[in-house]
């Protein structure tokens, strides 16, 4: 048992709560050094205090234009696989929970600066606070000092702060391993390819509750809304439901703290299966498959997880001279007016805006003048004028 709640990085014995370096353990960050020893730049851990599991808990500070998660179980390639696309040495073995901390890398790709973190192996039945024995209970201490596993869900865990989740598959035991990880994510609020309900909730002081539905209902109706609201101890509200929605869509809306994260499936080891399998596997929606260890199809891995983050290039042209096409403004998809790229850039740059010139898709004539409001698209180039 001394053995089993040893440091993994440094060998000493861990104590009530993280190691710490004044007590002689290593220091969390380390576990994102790289082969040289060296921190991945951009890349920090913040202590705040845990909600749940033994002492403060511990968070990687995000930055770079887009956060990806990789989740999964134990030994299914995450370390592997981080390491050969980032360089970032993440403890790989044979045996099952090497990862015991989140481990941070950075990439960049098309221009956009993009943070990758490897999250400790999933434990079935973590979302419920259930802790197993030995090695599990040392992972799920590990998972709780990340931030991954609380008592109660919070709001700022770490799946939960990603642009993009992969869920790592070991492709000859995918679909089990599949529906118990998205269970484990649903129990955390985490809602993967799906879109927020159409549903319009509003609460009120009086005048009971007000249900429209602007299209027919296969499951919900006036009754039946009433009842879920009365489960919350909500008498007065406003509900319009703009499709077909369901009883688990209407609770989503209710509780308000769900989040809904793009995820691409990828599945590893396919330099164990047939081409045949393999073929059937690229019909799967929103899976990849490759092979971590030799670095097959990990081309076609970067380009889906671009188009699953939808993030949009500005290239800034500085007067009288050539666009600067190496470092572009990376934007989300939903924030591409000219006054989200004037923020994004620094604060005070919009109270000194006067206008913008604009080449590119998003204008009808090159360069046009464009107002605050403007909104760009993809590999546009643009040219701000002060005040």
């Amino acid at each position: 048992m001394e053995n089993e709640f040893a440091c993994k990085n440094c060998g000493n014995r861990v104590g009530d709560g993280p190691h710490s370096e004044e007590q002689g353990h290593c220091s969390p960050s380390r576990v994102a050094e790289g082969p040289t020893g060296q921190a991945e730049e951009g890349t920090h851990y913040t202590q705040r205090g845990g909600g749940g599991g033994a002492g403060e808990g511990f968070d990687v500070a995000k930055t770079g234009d887009a956060r990806i998660g990789f989740v999964g179980f134990p030994s299914v390639g995450k370390s592997t696989l981080l390491s050969n696309l980032a360089g970032v040495y993440s403890e790989v073995a044979a045996y099952e929970f090497t990862t015991l901390t989140t481990v941070p890398g950075v990439i960049r790709y098309k221009g956009a600066k993009i943070q990758l973190l490897d999250l400790p192996g999933i434990i079935e039945g973590a979302k419920d606070g259930k802790a197993g024995a030995g090695r599990s209970l040392q992972v799920q201490l590990a998972l709780a000092w990340s931030g991954f596993l609380t008592k109660s869900v919070d709001q700022s865990t770490v799946a939960r702060t990603c642009n993009l989740i992969l869920i790592v598959l070991d492709v000859l035991k995918p679909l089990g391993h599949k529906k118990l990880i998205e269970h484990e994510l649903e129990g955390f609020g985490i809602r993967l390819n799906k879109k927020p309900p159409n549903i319009g909730f509003k609460k009120k002081d009086k005048g009971g509750i007000n249900f429209t539905a602007t299209c027919a209902q296969t499951e919900l109706d006036g009754d039946t809304v009433k009842s879920i609201l009365a489960e919350y101890k909500i008498h007065n509200a406003d509900i319009t439901l703009r499709g077909d929605c369901t009883a688990d869509d209407l609770i989503d809306v209710v509780e308000g703290n769900r989040v809904y994260i793009p995820c691409i499936y990828v599945l590893n080891k396919i330099d164990q299966i047939s081409i045949e399998e393999l073929d059937i596997i690229y019909k799967v929606p929103h899976c990849v498959p490759i092979s971590a260890h030799h670095r097959w199809n990990f081309d076609d891995l970067l380009e889906r997880i671009w188009d699953y983050l939808q993030l949009v290039r500005i290239y800034t042209k500085p007067k009288g001279q050539l666009p600067d096409y190496t470092a572009p403004v990376v934007l989300p998809d939903e924030k591409t007016a000219v006054e989200d790229f004037c923020l994004k850039i620094h604060k005070n740059l919009i109270k000194e805006f006067k206008y913008a010139l604009v080449w590119g898709m998003s204008v009808k004539h090159n360069p046009q003048k464009v107002g605050k409001d403007h909104v760009l698209e993809d590999e546009d180039v643009i040219q701000l004028v002060k005040k």
